[in-house]
């Protein structure tokens, strides 16, 4: 259990918070004494990687992106969006200055992590938790102290460039009535095929039989709904004859406009995303046109509108912490402040994926780092 001697009063955090008007959350804390442990980070050049990447679009703006390029929840700590952003460069700075010495890196020693930051001690919403948590046990049992962490990952499948019996169900482009609109306009027109079909309804071919989207590559149903869930999929693509195979990445660009369901299995859901080709694996972004480059094992996905885009984040279990960018999104994290989505890898099914992270801890201490000021 954490030393509650080591947070800041919420009276003192009151005073400490330097925006006016800003309300405050108890949930989050400062923590003077940080309990860090032995630094694991896989790689520190790709969270660098997804740290620039983050960075960057944050500095389209908040016009560009309203409600997602905000301060969030550190705005309650004095973490404007500049601050925000300091912090991500920050890590590149440190990243590349000991590459290019060939010094170990500095982002690996907790002395030099408790030195720069404020840490900011994030506890689970249980309220929030327990709205969900029937017939779903790790929501049941989240501790006092430990966020949940699940965790999502990049699909690899196999599929065909034209329809077969093993593979039955495509990948759609953006309909062909939305080509050339921007979000904006398309989420206007209600008209618009994208608003007017529920999953199920493409499943019966209905996209193919009037001619309404470009089938861009054909999966198993197993595959599809994997894809769908999943938001990025790397497929082997089988040719035509002795063409070889290829190997694509597809990435989710919009939806149908319907919610995702936490009670309901994939297969159930009505939400159906039309997808994109992209030549790496991406993260958030309001758009297809412009998304954030990320890596598996430093991208979390989470509540963006509470706890805003790009926040760096450092779990930590049994006396080991990795840092980590929030770079991602799901529909499970509408309302969510007791949960994140760890990027945990490649994987071609959930047995393949469960074999990997059959002794990952489903439960971590989270901690929101913020850039000291000068």
């Amino acid at each position: 259990m954490m030393k509650l001697s080591t947070l800041l009063p919420f009276t003192l955090l009151v005073a400490f918070n330097t925006v006016a008007n800003v309300a405050t959350n108890p949930i989050y804390q400062l923590e003077v004494e940080p309990a860090i442990g032995k630094m694991v980070t896989p790689s520190t050049a790709e969270l660098c990687s997804v740290a620039k990447g983050t960075a960057d679009y944050l500095a389209l703006g908040e016009d560009y992106d309203p409600g997602i390029i905000t301060a969030g929840m550190t705005a309650q700590f004095g973490g404007d969006l500049e601050r925000v952003k300091r912090t991500l460069n920050f890590i590149c700075q440190v990243q590349q200055e000991d590459e290019l010495s060939g010094s170990p890196s500095r982002l690996m020693d907790a002395e030099f992590i408790a030195q720069h930051f404020d840490v900011i001690r994030w506890m689970p919403d249980k309220k929030q938790a327990q709205g969900f948590a029937k017939n779903k046990p790790l929501l049941k049992n989240i501790p006092d102290d430990q966020i949940l962490l699940t965790k999502y990952y990049i699909k690899l499948a196999k599929g065909s460039a034209k329809k077969t019996a093993e593979t039955p169900y495509a990948l759609y482009a953006l309909p062909n009535d939305e080509k050339g609109l921007t979000l904006e306009q398309g989420n206007a027109d209600q008209n618009l095929t994208r608003h007017k079909l529920t999953k199920q309804d493409v499943l019966t071919g209905i996209l193919d039989k009037d001619n309404l989207a470009e089938p861009m590559v054909w999966l198993s149903r197993y595959d599809l709904e994997d894809s769908l869930m999943q938001g990025t999929v790397k497929v082997d693509i089988a040719a035509d004859h002795d063409n070889g195979v290829t190997n694509q990445f597809f990435n989710v660009h919009r939806n149908n406009g319907i919610g995702y369901q936490r009670n309901l299995k994939k297969e159930q859901q009505r939400r159906y995303w039309y997808f994109k080709k992209t030549d790496s694996v991406m993260g958030y972004g309001k758009d297809a046109s412009y998304k954030i480059p990320v890596y598996p094992l430093v991208t979390v996905a989470g509540d963006l509108a509470h706890l805003g885009l790009g926040k760096l984040i450092m779990l930590t279990h049994n006396g080991e912490s990795r840092l980590t960018v929030l770079a991602d999104t799901g529909g499970a994290f509408e309302n969510n402040q007791y949960q994140l989505d760890y990027l945990g890898g490649y994987f071609k099914n959930w047995d393949d994926y469960i074999n990997t992270y059959r002794t990952f801890p489903d439960y971590f201490e989270a901690r929101i780092l913020l850039l000291k000021d000068k």
